[in-house]
């Protein structure tokens, strides 16, 4: 062999690592793989009780590290040899999952109706099922699925090179997959919403990759500052640059939601477990939306011209197919599927003003949606009947003259949605749209308001269908345990703070703004 090409191990430099700043993600994923042993080395009957504090206390002290973080001076700085992205927006998104993430333990860590099936690997209403299930067994694999997949979430938006936003991307994704097929009830339905997202989950991580090698074909480079570079010199290759670009929306789009990208989500919201649907529909929404803003407004701020008017167009038709679709829908959960996609693109109109008001007000409704929608889904586990939990709007009748409390709470968030003032969503729409007008994008923000007008009727519809109709005689009763209420508590109270207090939330919110880092 030739000398010259004998590299010694001298000369290999290991490579450096802030660990302070990767702390919150690091410790995440560290409960995580504590968590796997537990499940190998720890008796079934003691797993739960040492699962739930653990994975509490992960999260916990994450969200306090990250807090720690956010108040250091000019702490901001590109990380891990250039792969992670440690900034104002990035520490406002990773303190709103963790904290949401917080909330959706919650939910899964409910006993008092397990959500989840007891043994996953049985098939559906075999003999091994009902064993299983009459013995109490309990699929503690979930919390250390969950914490996986929250780490992934927080590396999503943070992710400064495409690769590690695709690695972060899988790792949040892989865990999602399994843990939407173990619901306890309707297991067929659960393991259809499964496969469904696995397979659809894949051919967008196809896209997403695609995306990325046509991307390096024009920067040579995946780091999001050198493409930007190569953008700015106007060098390169124009059609390997538009087709990169095109095929990694495709995956980023579908992660949200957003039309024609959003066949998924009615499907697999509705065939979850509860608490995982509420996972999903807080923490990967604020995750994937994290890792738009930083890919268009870092990567692809100086192709801004070429991709508004395809954002314009993704934007209009998930706005107006999610309150058009919702409109027909009868089972509640398949209701805020489609009501997520149509904020999906309200969100949208925030990342197309293309400005730090379009930052920080993108920042403020993926905070308080977060919380509205855990609390909804929270209230969504506690009116249950024989079958399981009552998702047929149906079986909602009535529901205002039987238990007034849960249905005002949860007709209360239906509003947040339709964005009525005094309420955190009313805040959230008028910061996305004042920032869209201010960059020139007023006719999107004319079809946001129609929009919003067709979502308030199927809303309305829900609250005359618990208060103005009489209960079936059969009706489902409302089953309140401690920790869901909790949720709904959390859910409640920041739902109105942020609505009748948003100040403080949104001069957070543009901070953060101010304080994004693009190299």
């Amino acid at each position: 062999m030739n000398g010259s090409a004998v590299i010694s191990a001298g000369e290999i430099q290991a490579p450096h690592i802030e660990y302070g700043q990767l702390a919150p993600m690091l410790l995440v994923f560290g409960v995580a793989l504590v968590g796997v042993l537990v499940e190998a080395f720890v008796g079934r009957n003691l797993r739960h009780t040492v699962q739930v504090p653990l994975a509490f206390a992960g999260l916990a002290g994450a969200c306090a590290w990250t807090v720690y973080l956010g108040n250091q001076p000019r702490n901001f700085k590109v990380v891990a040899m250039g792969a992670v992205g440690v900034d104002g927006p990035t520490l406002f998104l990773q303190g709103t999952i963790l904290v949401l993430a917080l909330v959706s333990l919650l939910l899964i860590a409910e006993r008092g109706h397990d959500a989840f099936t007891a043994q996953a690997a049985a098939l559906p209403g075999s003999e091994a099922e009902q064993e299983s299930m009459a013995a109490g067994v309990a699929h503690t694999e979930v919390f250390p699925l969950m914490m996986f997949a929250v780490g992934g979430m927080l590396l999503f938006p943070a992710a400064n090179d495409l690769l590690t936003m695709f690695v972060a991307l899988e790792v949040l994704s892989l865990p999602l997959y399994v843990l939407c097929g173990l619901a306890r009830r309707r297991r067929l339905l659960s393991q259809e919403a499964a496969v469904k997202y696995f397979l659809l989950g894949a051919f967008s991580s196809a896209f997403f990759l695609y995306g990325v090698a046509l991307l390096y074909g024009f920067a040579g480079s995946v780091r999001l500052a050198a493409i930007a570079d190569q953008i700015g010199k106007q060098s390169g290759s124009q059609p390997l640059l538009l087709a990169g670009v095109a095929l990694l929306s495709v995956g980023l789009l579908f992660k949200v939601g957003a039309v024609p990208f959003h066949s998924w989500k009615p499907d697999v919201y509705q065939g979850a477990p509860t608490p995982i649907t509420a996972l999903m529909a807080s923490c990967t929404l604020v995750s994937a939306f994290g890792a738009i803003l930083r890919v268009f407004y870092v990567g692809l701020e100086n192709l801004r011209w070429d991709w508004r008017p395809m954002m314009w167009a993704v934007a209009i038709i998930t706005m107006l197919a999610g309150a058009v679709f919702a409109v027909t829908q009868t089972d509640v959960k398949r209701l805020l599927a489609y009501s997520s996609i149509a904020h999906a693109g309200f969100l949208l109109t925030g990342v197309i003003a293309t400005s730090k008001a379009g930052l920080a007000g993108t920042l403020f409704y993926l905070a308080a949606y977060g919380f509205t929608t855990i609390g909804a889904f929270a209230v969504i586990t506690m009116v249950r009947d024989a079958g399981g939990e009552a998702g047929h709007l149906s079986r909602w009748a009535g529901l205002g003259k039987r238990s007034p409390a849960i249905a005002g709470i949860f007709a209360f968030f239906l509003l947040a949605f339709a964005g009525i003032p005094l309420t955190s969503g009313f805040t959230g729409k008028f910061a996305v749209f004042q920032a869209a007008v201010a960059g020139g994008a007023t006719p999107l923000v004319i079809v946001g308001v129609l929009s919003s007008a067709v979502a308030a009727f199927f809303y309305v519809r829900v609250i005359v269908v618990m208060f103005f109709s009489d209960p079936e005689p059969d009706a489902p009763s409302v089953v309140v345990g401690p920790t869901a209420a909790t949720a709904v508590a959390v859910g409640l109270a920041a739902t109105v703070v942020l609505g009748v207090l948003p100040q403080p939330m949104l001069d957070l919110a543009g901070q953060a703004a101010t304080q994004l880092f693009v190299r």
